[in-house]
């Protein structure tokens, strides 16, 4: 789940939230998609995919992690779907955003996994 005030416009939401995979592991079907390519918070590239018909988010491919894709939980649409596994960019976060649980949250980008910073 991220609070950055991209995700924020870019959804028109209070955040957004992505459901990250394997790049290899995940085919996509269906066609041409639009893109749209910025500058991440963090500064690295990320390339977002929306269908050509209704213009939903379906996917990105960010540079900060080459070998992942985000796929938009709202794709699935399925309300039993898991929850967010970690909350970033709380630092842009609205002041009523209650979190679940003890769900890990950072102030900007979590450490690359396998490090301790």
């Amino acid at each position: 789940m991220c609070h950055c005030t991209d995700c924020q416009r870019r959804t028109g939401g209070a955040f957004g939230v992505a459901v990250f995979f394997e790049r290899e592991r995940v085919a996509v079907e269906g066609g041409v998609t639009h893109t749209f390519e910025r500058s991440s918070a963090s500064g690295h590239p990320v390339v977002f995919h929306f269908c050509p018909h209704c213009g939903s988010n379906l996917y990105r491919l960010p540079a900060r992690m080459p070998r992942l894709i985000g796929v938009a939980l709202g794709g699935f649409e399925d309300p039993a779907f898991p929850p967010p596994q970690q909350s970033v960019w709380m630092q842009d976060a609205h002041d009523w955003i209650v979190l679940p649980g003890a769900m890990p949250a950072f102030q900007r980008n979590p450490p690359p996994r396998g490090t301790s910073d």
